[in-house]
């Protein structure tokens, strides 16, 4: 059976091949999908995906905050989370849609690795060098690009505020089990950390897309100015709301589970 995940992938290949290549060459692209994904029965292939595709993610905010990652099998919540992880960390516009269609898929470092230096202007620059057929297009992405990120916050969040309160309720269960390995302890301690980590980062990326759009329709405003600034304003203002902080207990889950 697919997975979610998977359906919301294959979906998300469909619907940027119509837009971009043309409906004769989404259909070409399907073929070569069912024909390079399809396995037994026309089940999808491991090779192309699988149910725990964004498990890096939890590894590489573990990895990046000096944790060894744990070794337990991730639960349904903890996938899911993952998942909707993803979008969030991948920099809007960060690369042409007819790549993401021919799975130019990379995993990405998490901001406690190095330091990473977010441009801010780097959406907005892009977005108004781009040839367009005229700036309403443009005025068109950003507005899409925002209702699009909007749609994720409130299931991620939902996950999230489930996660936590089953993580609160591990913790507690770790003190009560007197015969716990040192592994399991440390696979605990590290799980609890990886699904904190996933969520700020997932917050701190939804503070600096915000950011961008804003930086974005500022250039916009003054290069173009036109009736849609009332809207990509008022879209920009919500996203800046959801960057606030939504799931309490995250610094304090992941300062206990390094300790």
């Amino acid at each position: 059976m697919i997975s979610t995940a998977q359906t919301a992938f294959r979906d998300f290949i469909l619907r940027a091949a119509f837009d971009r290549l043309g409906v004769f060459s989404a259909g070409f692209i399907l073929l070569a999908l069912g024909g390079c994904a399809g396995g037994d029965f026309g089940r999808t292939r491991t090779s192309a995906l699988n149910d725990d595709m964004h498990r890096w993610v939890g590894e590489e905010a573990a990895a990046s905050a000096g944790i060894h990652a744990s070794q337990f099998q991730l639960t349904d919540d903890e996938r899911l989370l993952r998942d909707y992880a993803y979008p969030f960390i991948e920099p809007p516009l960060s690369r042409p849609e007819w790549k993401s269609v021919f799975g130019d898929y990379q995993p990405l470092p998490a901001p406690w690795r190095h330091e990473i230096a977010f441009d801010r202007t780097a959406y907005g620059r892009l977005l108004i060098d781009e040839p367009h057929r005229s700036h309403s297009s443009r005025y068109a992405q950003l507005i899409e690009d925002v209702r699009d990120d909007l749609t994720r916050t409130e299931p991620f969040f939902q996950v999230a505020r489930r996660i936590l309160d089953m993580d609160s309720k591990r913790h507690q269960a770790r003190s009560l089990i007197p015969d716990l390995s040192p592994r399991e302890r440390e696979d605990t301690a590290a799980r609890l950390a990886e699904n904190a980590l996933v969520i700020k980062w997932v917050q701190q990326c939804i503070t600096q897309r915000a950011s961008s759009y804003r930086w974005a329709l500022e250039r916009l405003a003054i290069q173009a100015p036109d009736s849609m600034v009332a809207e990509a304003d008022r879209l920009i203002a919500e996203l800046e709301a959801q960057a606030v902080p939504r799931v309490a207990g995250v610094e304090r889950e992941a300062i206990t589970s390094k300790g």
